[in-house]
């Protein structure tokens, strides 16, 4: 027998009509589709409840399972027979209604945090390329899927004040507040030092010394405060790694290392930032770490299938990655979310789990 106990609720509606003749009549609430969710309506009027809907919401974004294997678990563990269509259905309704807690409450949070960590990587949505982006603070995490061009970082950034740490990426190059990800430039580093190229190898090995001789100044300088700014501290270093690098952008005929030079003076101001400022990270392994479930389920899914499913899956995911963050179970705040909006009332706030205790 399923440990998973399933009820069925009887809803009853009604019409009455009074002395006067006036008829007043009950009957689910139904919010009909808007722009960005084309097709999908958001209404009472359902068979499937909203705690079976956070389930199949599980098994899709967290489990990774296809429509047709929801469907046979629902089928053999539970006894429950729905249709591949109903299923998506489901999904894409729990997307529109969980829309509002990001536009309305996980954007302003972001914007007002300090540190900001910010990747990418591709996307497909009907066999078309795109990009998914995620941008991750200590308590939320978004995603979005557009274009790769630098759009989504000004209309998203553009009142940001904090830091932002992020890859090589030039849309990034906006942000006034800019940390770069040390560890691409390491693994960078130490590809060119395996080179056949006597003098590309040697500048391989002397940008991987150089980045090893800072990490370890800035680990010991968290230790404790510095008796002076670690870019003053090694500033006559900085200066002859700086010609090196202009040096090999002018004359190396080596195309990755040429590269590498030519990101290093690009990006300066924003790699060495954290000799000024050592408590700040170095790497961007936050936002990577954000994205390595659903590069997953993307080689799975091959992406989405239309801009609808692409508007639900980002939401989705946004709103179950924060939920992880803050210690909330995502499945009992979505379900949550669909009793509340599905009555057309406004979409609960994401809370942070309370302490042990209280």
């Amino acid at each position: 027998k399923p440990t998973i106990q399933v009820n069925n609720d009887k809803h009853l509606y009604y019409e009455s009509q009074c002395e006067c003749g006036k008829k007043k009549r009950e009957e689910p609430h139904r919010e009909p589709p808007e722009l960005l969710f084309n097709g999908i309506e958001l209404t009472e009027w359902r068979l499937v409840g909203p705690a079976l809907m956070s389930l199949i919401v599980c098994l899709s974004m967290r489990m990774r399972m296809s429509r047709p294997r929801i469907r046979e678990f629902l089928l053999t563990w539970l006894s429950i027979e729905l249709s591949t269509g109903t299923i998506n259905q489901c999904i894409h309704e729990s997307g529109r209604a969980a829309s509002p807690v990001v536009e309305e409450q996980l954007e302003k949070e972001l914007l007002e945090s300090g540190l900001l960590y910010a990747d990418e990587t591709t996307w497909l949505i009907a066999g078309k390329p795109f990009w998914l982006w995620v941008f991750v603070t200590s308590t939320v995490t978004l995603y979005y899927i557009t274009s790769r061009g630098n759009e989504l970082v000004r209309n998203l950034l553009s009142e940001y004040k904090g830091w932002l740490m992020s890859d090589g990426y030039k849309v990034y190059r906006e942000i006034a507040k800019r940390l770069r990800c040390w560890a691409h430039l390491e693994r960078k580093a130490k590809g060119i030092a395996e080179s056949l190229d006597k003098d590309v190898a040697a500048f391989g090995r002397r940008t991987h010394e150089l980045l090893k001789t800072l990490m370890t100044a800035i680990y010991k300088a968290r230790e404790g405060p510095p008796d002076e700014a670690l870019d003053k501290k090694y500033s006559l270093l900085l200066v002859n790694f700086k010609a090196e690098c202009e040096r090999v952008r002018e004359h190396s005929k080596h195309k990755k290392a040429r590269a590498l030079a030519v990101e290093f003076l690009n990006d300066w101001e924003a790699i060495f930032m954290v000799l000024r400022h050592p408590h700040m990270p170095l790497t961007n392994n936050e936002a990577e770490r954000a994205l390595r479930h659903w590069v997953i389920m993307r080689k799975i899914s091959y992406g989405s299938r239309s801009d609808e499913g692409a508007r639900v899956f980002e939401t989705l995911a946004s709103v179950i990655d924060t939920s992880r963050k803050r210690n909330v179970s995502p499945w009992r705040y979505l379900e949550l979310v669909m009793r509340e909006r599905r009555s057309g009332r406004a979409v609960p706030e994401l809370p942070f789990a309370l302490a042990v205790g209280n």
